[in-house]
């Protein structure tokens, strides 16, 4: 059966979050509207643990150092969080395009054991950690454009796979 690739969905929740950084840009106040998705208060909050997660798991599966949450934060609060955030953003999605395009089967098989900030150890399979890091950024931008246009902030771009520049 042939499906979609991980390098196709990867290249998806790449544009999708290039969309997003461009948004941002255009509207930096939207990164303060509350929120509560996630256990968040804010946009920038959420949108931080967007980049988190899809990080931390990059460096997970590319056996590196793990980014503390707590210094991520506090760098990101410092700093002009959102140029920073979505740098850090594009520089997981080449991580994580890295360990797909260099793992063998018995890479994306092994499986690792690892801490999480909300669910206490979990073990998974590297093929489930990857798809986990962009399935889990896919969910949320979705309820963020949600809430966003309940409150007043419309998106220019139509967010659905269909109209991805995504496979023809």
């Amino acid at each position: 059966m042939r499906g979609l690739s991980f390098g196709e969905l990867l290249d998806y929740s790449a544009e999708e979050s290039n969309h997003w950084r461009d948004f941002f840009k255009q509207h930096p106040d939207a990164l303060d509207v509350p929120c509560d998705i996630a256990g968040t208060k804010t946009v920038r909050e959420l949108v931080l643990h967007i980049v988190a997660v899809q990080m931390r798991y990059a460096e997970r599966l590319l056996n590196m150092p793990i980014t503390e949450f707590e210094t991520l934060a506090v760098k990101i609060a410092q700093g002009k969080p959102g140029e920073e955030l979505f740098a850090l953003s594009r520089k997981s999605f080449e991580d994580l395009r890295s360990f797909a395009i260099a793992a063998n089967d018995a890479d994306w098989d092994g499986t690792l054991t690892f801490p999480t900030r909300s669910a206490g150890e979990l073990t998974a399979s590297r093929r489930k950690i990857f798809i986990h890091a962009l399935l889990h950024g896919v969910r949320h931008w979705a309820q963020l454009s949600t809430h966003l246009r309940q409150k007043g902030y419309k998106q220019d771009w139509m967010h659905d796979f269909i109209f991805s520049g995504v496979i023809k």
